[in-house]
């Protein structure tokens, strides 16, 4: 396993790699007080624009910018190519993967993937028992995150099937580089992500139920405007063209959804929701929530609307799940996955616990159906004391976690206020699964981490962004 970070310009080397050149050019070209102004011009953009986040459970909880750096990230043509093959082939075990634990079962009869894991999972809807969503799809939209960790080897380090969040960011990352810098990027032909909103309708078109008619009715299904994300679902229902949305706008009759307007109720046949499961539908899941549609799992199940993503999809994120991905996509498809996971030790498993409780020091720690860079142990990068604090977790509660190594994530040249400086990122393509096909835009959200020597390139701990460019020689 690597432990020295992988440089994706220079490979460790005086060498610059392919697709870097004309990057490294500019950045011998511009003195720093000129990418300093430019920095400062692309952060007074975001503001305009209005680009924003919250953190829960901050003291501070006011809304803030994601940091941006104008270096982008070069992906090559060849590079592109091998990682959407892998994309799709994982996609397409998650979907089957999915429809099978609701209906026949049949990974867990052969003895693949353990029932407990499953049928005892916290985002485990047995309210989807039985039942498959109009075209059978599960997940049409699908955040996977990938790192790298030399020139030829791409992990995947967990997989987002219930409201994967962020695109919003790789396409305003986009237009403000095509503001600043248009003569680099048309020099660099860099592939377009802009249309993006163009193949997402297309894909929640195709997922319509039957009864549908050929242009179906669509809308954003939002919380609200104190939701984390509620810019990027205002920023998609725009782009999309279509209405933005909350329970209260929605009602139910005879098994039909349908949307308040000011000529009538108007039927609605597909809901992006970026509302997670808990809050969809009062009369099935909390019923204390006021986000949801009462009702609107009877018209789900009654097969009148498609929900992207569907319901009870968050099995798929469970990072215990997550280290059985390669023999899902062996039992599905009858092939090997292309994009390998990172290797995992399962806490559930005695051995496993075992060889984790003697090695803290060395691994990566993390709680099972955790997200965003929390309830996380990095090891190397510990005190005493907070080795000491997962160590008592582990023991009361092994099957709540799992452990990786810690790898060295590839770094990429970033600007900071010291100047041009490599720093730890990831990257999250989205993949866009209709009745139809695949689609997958060439590009994705790559997050950096901005502090020196950190591994968290979660916004909400320190993280920013950065324009990702797949070149199209």
């Amino acid at each position: 396993m690597t432990t020295q970070a992988f440089d994706e310009m220079t490979a460790m080397g005086a060498e610059i790699r392919p697709g870097y050149e004309r990057i490294k050019a500019w950045l011998s070209e511009t003195d720093q007080e000129q990418l300093r102004l430019r920095q400062k011009e692309a952060e007074l953009l975001f503001r305009r624009i209005g680009i924003t986040f919250n953190v829960y459970g901050d003291a501070d909880a006011e809304e803030r910018l994601i940091p941006f750096d104008i270096v982008p990230r070069v992906i090559t043509k060849t590079e592109w190519k091998n990682l959407t093959l892998g994309l799709e082939q994982r996609v397409k075990a998650l979907n089957a993967f999915l429809s099978d634990i609701y209906n026949k079962g049949e990974i867990i009869k052969a003895g693949i993937v353990p029932e407990e894991l499953v049928y005892k999972n916290p985002y485990y809807r047995p309210e989807m028992v039985g039942f498959r969503p109009p075209q059978n799809v599960y997940v049409p939209i699908a955040g996977i995150d990938i790192i790298r960790v030399d020139a030829d080897t791409f992990y995947v380090l967990e997989d987002n099937a219930r409201t994967p969040s962020g695109v919003s960011y790789m396409l305003e990352n986009r237009e403000v580089m095509l503001r600043l810098f248009p003569e680099l990027c048309a020099e660099s032909r860099v592939a377009p992500v802009e249309n993006y909103p163009d193949e997402l309708l297309a894909t929640l078109r195709s997922i319509a139920p039957d009864s549908a008619p050929s242009s179906p009715t669509i809308g954003v299904l939002t919380p609200g405007p104190f939701n984390s994300a509620y810019y990027e679902h205002t920023f998609l229902a725009d782009k999309l063209g279509v209405d933005l949305v909350e329970g209260r706008d929605l009602f139910v009759r005879d098994n039909i959804v349908y949307m308040r307007t000011t000529e009538g109720p108007r039927r609605i046949d597909v809901l992006y929701r970026r509302l997670d499961d808990d809050f969809l539908d009062p009369l099935v899941f909390r019923p204390d929530s006021a986000l949801g549609v009462p009702g609107l799992m009877a018209a789900y199940r009654a097969g009148n609307i498609a929900l992207a993503n569907a319901v009870g999809t968050g099995v798929a994120d469970d990072k215990a799940v997550y280290s059985y991905m390669p023999e899902i996509v062996r039992f599905y498809l009858g092939e090997e996955a292309i994009l390998k996971n990172v290797p995992t030790y399962r806490c559930r498993e005695p051995e496993a616990l075992a060889y984790v409780l003697d090695h803290l020091e060395e691994l990566v720690v993390k709680e099972v159906s955790g997200s965003g860079g929390y309830g996380m142990l990095i090891g190397p990068r510990s005190d005493k004391e907070t080795i000491e604090t997962f160590r008592a977790k582990l023991k009361a509660k092994p099957d709540d976690f799992i452990a990786q190594p810690t790898l060295a994530l590839s770094t990429c040249p970033t600007f900071v206020a010291s100047g041009v400086a490599p720093r730890h990122v990831d990257l999250r393509p989205f993949v866009l699964s209709g009745a139809d096909k695949v689609r997958i835009v060439p590009g994705g959200l790559t997050r950096v981490a901005l502090k020196d020597g950190s591994l968290v390139v979660n916004s909400s701990q320190g993280g920013g962004t950065k324009d990702t460019w797949v070149l199209n020689d």
